[in-house]
């Protein structure tokens, strides 16, 4: 029966290697494998005024091999150029029906991940500014939007504290 395993490869490379690993497949004609993926999914970014959505990798460095777990595709697949090893090491185990059909979910675009849900902000906190006009400046959150991803962050500028609109893609805690 095949499972989805992950394999951990030079970042940057990901394509490349699903493409190599495709052809010695071809090449020896093996069944045993299944589909090759490379999870990215359209990520909502805010600029300014507008939102756009990009494509970006879900998980640099890796790429999920659907196979039968035996000692022929896993040596197939840890002797591909550029990959560095299984997840779960020499006996990598597959992962879950649940991970599996998440994945592919957000890689059809059927779940929408948004960059900004990776940190919470919490009114009071100490936040860096890392873009924009203010980069490099330190503030404390005023206010949270969770809905349109912006903060209201005091930031002191000459010496008074002045509320500025950012999104939370140019903070970091």
């Amino acid at each position: 029966m095949k499972r989805w395993y992950v394999a951990q490869v030079y970042p940057g490379y990901e394509e490349i290697v699903k493409k190599d690993l495709e052809r010695r497949i071809e090449e020896l004609k093996n069944d045993l494998f299944g589909q090759i993926l490379v999870p990215s999914a359209k990520l909502k970014s805010m600029f300014v005024a507008q939102e756009e959505q990009v494509d970006e990798r879900l998980f640099p460095g890796y790429i999920l091999i659907e196979m039968e777990k035996n000692p022929e595709t896993l040596a197939v697949v840890a002797s591909t150029p550029k990959i560095t090893k299984f997840l779960g090491g020499r006996d990598p185990l597959p992962l879950s029906k649940k991970e599996v059909e998440r994945i592919i979910s957000q890689v059809k675009g059927e779940v929408i991940v948004s960059k900004g849900q990776k940190e919470e902000f919490t009114e009071g906190a100490e936040v860096d500014i890392k873009e924009g006009p203010f980069a490099g400046f330190v503030g404390i959150v005023d206010r949270v939007d969770e809905e349109s991803e912006k903060l209201t962050v005091m930031v002191s500028i000459f010496g008074r504290l002045t509320p500025v609109e950012l999104t939370f893609e140019q903070v970091k805690k």
